[in-house]
């Protein structure tokens, strides 16, 4: 993406979910998509590429949630809903702007979820995925799972550069959620996936620094006793 001059600010690209030119063109193509219309609540990520998406949704009225850098607080999450905003969606679609309009809550607090967009550094038109490794977007999923905010109905989706959609395989683990649309500046790709969606935290694959770390996963481990 930088040798090809389509990396767009923040630079360098690397570590982060990479924005890309053509990025409100591709949150542009979501008026297309039947799932983004009927849509009412949509989790989305906070990266640079996808603030365009937030701010449609906010344009549209819709609710966003959005997660607190690394889930450091017990109250995980920025809600943005259309009462609190009175005209100021673009600043409430970056991550200054959602804490100063937002209001954080607890995943037992927030409204159900319709529809998830995440970011990625790769996909594949299997609905493969693949962020910038620190497994936080996989984490909020599984969280979403266990507090019922999130189920197995809900479609997921992620907007890139037609560069990020790969040809190969990309390994899938039983914690990884799967893409249901690719979107572009181009066009849909519904993907079909046969990829089971997680089902909830799988505790033996977290190592207690990052439990410890993460105030949501401590509170939930004490409640179940593990």
């Amino acid at each position: 993406m930088e040798e090809r001059g389509i990396a767009r600010f923040p630079r360098p690209v690397y570590g982060r979910i990479p924005n890309f030119e053509g990025a409100a063109r591709a949150a542009e193509r979501l008026k297309e998509l039947p799932a983004w219309k009927e849509a009412r609540v949509v989790k989305a990520n906070p990266d640079s590429p996808q603030r365009p998406v937030r701010r449609l949704a906010l344009e549209q009225g819709k609710v966003v949630y959005m997660a607190v850098p690394r889930l450091r607080e017990e109250r995980c999450f920025l809600e943005l809903g259309p009462k609190r905003l009175k005209g100021a969606e673009d600043q409430a679609s970056s991550i200054k702007g959602a804490f100063r309009y937002g209001r954080l809550v607890a995943p037992e607090e927030m409204t159900k979820v319709d529809l998830i967009v995440a970011g990625s550094v790769g996909v594949n038109e299997e609905g493969g995925r693949v962020g910038k490794a620190g497994g936080y977007s996989d984490l909020e999923y599984a969280i979403g799972r266990e507090f019922g905010t999130v189920d197995e109905t809900i479609k997921t989706l992620t907007t890139v550069h037609p560069i990020q959609v790969v040809p190969h395989q990309i390994e899938m683990l039983r914690h990884d959620f799967p893409l249901d649309y690719i979107v572009t500046p181009e066009g849909i790709i519904e993907t079909g996936h046969c990829y089971p969606k997680p089902e909830g935290i799988y505790w033996e694959e977290l190592d207690e620094e990052k439990i410890q770390a993460i105030p949501v996963l401590r509170k939930l481990k004490e409640q179940k006793q593990i």
